[in-house]
């Protein structure tokens, strides 16, 4: 039996804070600040799709990128994982 992985929103995440024109030092600095214990590298492995988000860093970013939840899901299909 072969089990889907999770899909991953790392790239919607990405793309939602170069729209913004921030790093990813900026937007984990500002995560710090919402009281997430987010380091750079945390923030760089969500974008990868190697870390999954907690939902305190999910609603953080929702005010950071000042964005509707359904922001983070664009595009994304979930028919089309194996």
């Amino acid at each position: 039996m072969k089990f889907r992985q999770d899909i991953s929103i790392g790239e919607n995440i990405k793309q939602l804070r170069l729209s913004k024109g921030l790093t990813q030092v900026q937007v984990s600095t500002q995560l710090q600040l919402y009281g997430c214990n987010t380091s750079y590298d945390v923030y760089a492995k969500i974008e990868q799709g190697k870390y999954n988000i907690c939902i305190s860093e999910f609603l953080a970013l929702k005010d950071i990128f000042d964005v509707d939840y359904s922001d983070f899901f664009v595009g994304l299909d979930i028919s089309k994982q194996e």
